[in-house]
């Protein structure tokens, strides 16, 4: 592989993995020391684990401060040269301790322990990701960023998903599309999306890991062909403060033996049963899974009532307003029948919220989680009294709420285990204790480049 790498011209490759804040981070080696990264791993210190979206460093029970070591380990699988950054490659890694054993905080071994806890119950899951971002032309010289001052310059001004945005920024998103083809990814829809300088890619459904992969595959293609254009993109959660942010919707489709189990025909919904506590199991976990999908205080000025973020616990067929959405699809498209999250945001660390929902998911079958009855149009729009009435209940509207969910999640706590559970806490507090006193304009100013 390594020369097949020098034949094309790549000269290093980088090795990622995604922190509990959502960041990806980074060692990268040349393209002739791979195998060597294979065999024995890369150095790296477990204390990424508790580093937060700003780089401050906090502590956990079991992590934290200068001891000890990791290897990083390349998923050789994975290896793909990079369309937007020539002489790159490459390749997400997964991590162990010294003597080999799987590093209890590896949020990509938890995303695969949850998918082989599935697959031994004999479900399969399909999942994919929407990834929404803000672009805008690079400033002149480099400016402090954090500023809630920033001007920003946007490259297109058309129209909410209008055709506008798409002629004047023709050639960025060819390339963007261009790239990510080659890199391997199959595109399922590009197009402009509500705020300005808005764009969204959507990409096909796969293995859990293998969408987490996807999406970190994207977000860094989309900023690489961002770059090269003279552009800046921007995947945090609220942009700017008060208007519409950035997504990143997960999508999950159940199959047993290859058969859907959205499409049972004499079932409510064309749920199976299987599917339908899978679901209920989601539902009922939604406000602890916050704080793994929006693990920000950034998250929270997005997750705003009748903005389609899905900011109530409640489900929906084909209701862009629920948390939950039951997506039917056309009857011969055999992934047209699934769910998709609406209120994750690309702050979370896409391995995390996979395995999360997994594990959510597998707890409502065991406990044999039901749904509550659809909830039609915007719950927004309903009374206090009303929604009271059809049970129907806000999501976290603060991390502090959303954190305090998760600690007390029994279910997640114990497929996460003691030490990442415990790492993912540590960071959302430090996460809340940073912006305690900021103003919602400065919240956003200061995160809208980390992502």
């Amino acid at each position: 592989m390594a020369a097949r790498l020098s034949a094309e011209g790549v000269r290093n490759v980088a090795l990622t993995w995604v922190d509990n804040a959502g960041i990806t981070r980074v060692k990268t080696i040349p393209a002739e020391r791979l195998a060597a990264a294979a065999e024995r791993g890369i150095g790296m210190s477990p204390v990424f684990d508790v580093f937060t979206s700003d780089d401050a460093i906090t502590a956990s029970e079991h992590l934290g401060g200068p001891d000890g070591d990791l290897r990083l380990f390349p998923d050789l699988e994975r290896v793909t040269s990079l369309a937007a950054q020539p002489g790159w490659a490459w390749a997400p890694a997964d991590r162990y301790d010294q003597l080999g054993l799987p590093h209890p905080a590896c949020q990509r071994q938890f995303a695969r322990r949850m998918t082989e806890r599935a697959a031994a119950a004999g479900l399969e899951l399909r999942m994919g990701f929407e990834t929404e971002w803000v672009v805008t032309r690079a400033p002149a010289g480099h400016p402090a960023p954090g500023r809630a001052d920033e001007p920003l310059d946007y490259p297109c001004t058309g129209p909410a998903y209008g055709m506008t945005r798409v002629v004047e920024l023709s050639d960025y998103l060819r390339d963007v599309t261009e790239a990510l083809s080659v890199q391997g990814i199959d595109v399922l829809q590009i197009h402009p999306e509500y705020a300005p300088g808005q764009f969204e890619v959507t990409t096909a459904p796969g293995d859990p890991v293998r969408a987490a992969d996807d999406v970190v595959l994207v977000r860094e293609t989309v900023r690489a062909v961002s770059v090269r254009h003279g552009l800046r993109a921007s995947f945090a959660p609220s942009v700017v403060a008060g208007e519409v942010g950035n997504g990143c919707h997960l999508h999950t489709g159940l199959y047993r033996d290859g058969t859907s189990l959205h499409r049972s025909p004499d079932a409510a919904w064309g749920l199976a049963p299987e599917a339908t506590a899978f679901l209920g199991g989601v539902l009922d976990a939604l406000p602890a899974l916050l704080a793994i999908g929006c693990p920000s205080p950034a998250s929270y000025l997005r997750l705003q009532p009748s903005h389609w973020a899905g900011v109530y616990q409640c489900w929906g067929v084909e209701n862009r307003e629920a948390a939950l959405r039951l997506i039917t699809g056309a009857p011969d498209d055999p992934d047209g029948g699934h769910a998709e999250i609406k209120t994750f945001d690309a702050a979370a660390n896409p391995y995390l919220a996979v395995g999360a929902v997994i594990a959510a998911g597998l707890h409502g079958i065991e406990s044999a989680a039901q749904l509550p009855p659809p909830q039609t149009g915007d719950p927004g729009a309903l009374g206090v009294r009303e929604r009271a009435r059809r049970g129907i209940v806000r999501l976290p509207a603060t991390l502090t709420e959303a954190a305090d969910r998760l600690e007390k999640s029994a279910p997640l706590h114990e497929a996460m285990g003691e030490v990442l559970h415990g790492a993912v806490l540590a960071v959302r507090r430090a996460e809340e204790a940073h912006f305690a006193e900021s103003e919602d304009d400065a919240i956003a100013a200061a995160t809208r480049w980390r992502w």
